[in-house]
């Protein structure tokens, strides 16, 4: 079903603020209260919106470094790739993981106390999972900027 501008409104109000009351949505986006709850039920019901989330803080948790990690595998078969998916998914450090078109099969986004804390999860790890030829790791200086928000 498409989506029309109203929808778009409560789309991006959400992204800033998910916890945001119904009442205090529906005066953002112009809507009755009554309309937007209905609205936003629907879009719930259609999988516009997934679920809500809370954003933590890296810095408060002591995971300031960030680590993106290019994964060469030693094979493309679907075995190959299904091994080292289901192994990825189950380190607790990576918070994304790419397959990619290019030089690299993967791309993972790895946080981090700092470089001890990397070592010892490339240890604990990394080097452990299945298939992999290759690894290439570079750190992230600074984050630029940085959203959840979908362009809507």
């Amino acid at each position: 079903m498409d989506i029309d501008e109203t929808d778009r409104r409560i789309l991006r109000a959400l992204q800033k603020r998910g916890r945001m009351p119904n009442a205090e949505l529906a005066e953002t986006v112009n809507l009755s209260a009554s309309a937007c709850h209905r609205r936003v039920q629907r879009l719930e019901a259609e999988g516009y919106i997934g679920g809500y989330v809370a954003l933590l803080d890296a810095r408060k948790l002591e995971k300031t470094t960030t680590v993106f990690v290019e994964i060469t595998l030693n094979g493309q078969a679907d075995e190959v790739l299904d091994a080292f998916e289901k192994a990825v998914a189950r380190v607790p450090d990576v918070l994304e993981c790419h397959l990619m078109a290019g030089t690299a099969d993967y791309i993972l986004k790895i946080v981090a106390a700092d470089t001890e804390d990397f070592a010892r999860i490339h240890r604990q790890y990394l080097s452990r999972l299945p298939g992999v030829a290759q690894m290439q790791s570079s750190f992230s200086l600074r984050t630029v900027f940085k959203t959840t928000a979908l362009p809507v």
